[in-house]
C-alpha cells in the first residue's frame, strides 16, 4: 500500500519564500514607475517644431534685394520724336533709377522684325532720351534677335538696384494638397504655396523698399493749419472742418 504524504509536513524551504515575498514589492515599485510616464501625458507637452511654418509671411517673406529693375518700352515715332507716353515711362525709369539704382543701364534694341527702321530709328531715340537725362555714361547698348515677326518688339531698359521680392519662388507645390497617399492632409494647415501670390503683388506694388524696413522721417507740420485750429478752440468754436454737401434727387442727375 502507498502512503499518501501530508502536503502540511512536507518541509519548507525557507530561503525560497523569503524571495517571492522580497520580489513582490520590488515588482510592484517598478510597475508603478512604468506608469508614472503615462500618469504625466495630461501634464507635460512637448510638440516638435513643425516641419512647415504656419503663416505665410514666415513662408514667403518679402524681403529687399539687388536685383534687375526691367521695363519694354513700345516707341511710337511722332515725326522725328518719341511719343509722349515712351517719353512719361523713359522719365519714371530714370527716377528710379536715381532713387534705387546704380551701375549701368543696359539697353536691348531687337534685330530683325516687320519694321527693322523703324525699330532702330526708335532705339536711337530712347537713347537719346536717356543721354539727355545725364545717363549717357552709364548706358550700355545691346541687342537681341527677334523671336516672331508679326509681334510687337520692344527696347528693354534694365538696371540693378534694391528692389522688394519675395524670397523664394510661387507656385510650388512640394505636397499632394488631396494627400490621397498619405495623411499629411490630416494636420490642419495651409497649403506651401499660400499667401505667396499676396506676397509677391505686396512687394510690387511698395514704391520705395525701404518702407518695408524702416519708416520715413516725418515732414514738418503745416504752422497755418496748427494756428488756425488753436486759434478756434480758444474763442470756443468746434475746430474741426466742416464740409457742406448738397443733395440732390438721382432722377435730376444728368438733366433727367
Amino acid at each position: 500500500m502507498s502512503k499518501i504524504s501530508n502536503p502540511a509536513s512536507r518541509p519548507v524551504d525557507a530561503g525560497a519564500t523569503f524571495g517571492r515575498r522580497a520580489w513582490r514589492p520590488v515588482t510592484r515599485a517598478a510597475s508603478l514607475c512604468l506608469l508614472l510616464p503615462l500618469g504625466a501625458c495630461g501634464l507635460n507637452k512637448v510638440y516638435a517644431p513643425p516641419e512647415v511654418a504656419f503663416d505665410y509671411r514666415d513662408r514667403h517673406p518679402v524681403v529687399l534685394a539687388e536685383a534687375p529693375t526691367t521695363i519694354d518700352v513700345f516707341p511710337h515715332l511722332a515725326g522725328a520724336r518719341l511719343d509722349k507716353e515712351t517719353n512719361l515711362r523713359i522719365r519714371d525709369f530714370v527716377s528710379r533709377y536715381r532713387r534705387f539704382g546704380q551701375g549701368t543701364i543696359t539697353v536691348l534694341a531687337p534685330v530683325g522684325g516687320a519694321d527693322p527702321r523703324g525699330l532702330q530709328r526708335g532705339a536711337e531715340l530712347v537713347r537719346s532720351d536717356l543721354a539727355a537725362a545725364g545717363l549717357g555714361g552709364a548706358l550700355y547698348l545691346g541687342t537681341y534677335p527677334v523671336q516672331n515677326a508679326n509681334l510687337a518688339a520692344p527696347i528693354r531698359l534694365s538696371f540693378t538696384g534694391v528692389r522688394a521680392e519675395v524670397a523664394g519662388r510661387c507656385g510650388e507645390w512640394p505636397d499632394d494638397l488631396a494627400s490621397g497617399s498619405s495623411l499629411d492632409g490630416w494636420q490642419n494647415r495651409s497649403f506651401w504655396n499660400f499667401g505667396c501670390a499676396n506676397q509677391a503683388t505686396l512687394s510690387a506694388q511698395v514704391a520705395d523698399p525701404r518702407d518695408l524696413v524702416t519708416p520715413r522721417g516725418e515732414t514738418p507740420a503745416d504752422i497755418e493749419t496748427r494756428m488756425r485750429a488753436i486759434g478756434k478752440v480758444r474763442n470756443g468754436v468746434d475746430p474741426s472742418t466742416g464740409w457742406a454737401t448738397k443733395s440732390g434727387s438721382i432722377s435730376g442727375v444728368g438733366g433727367g
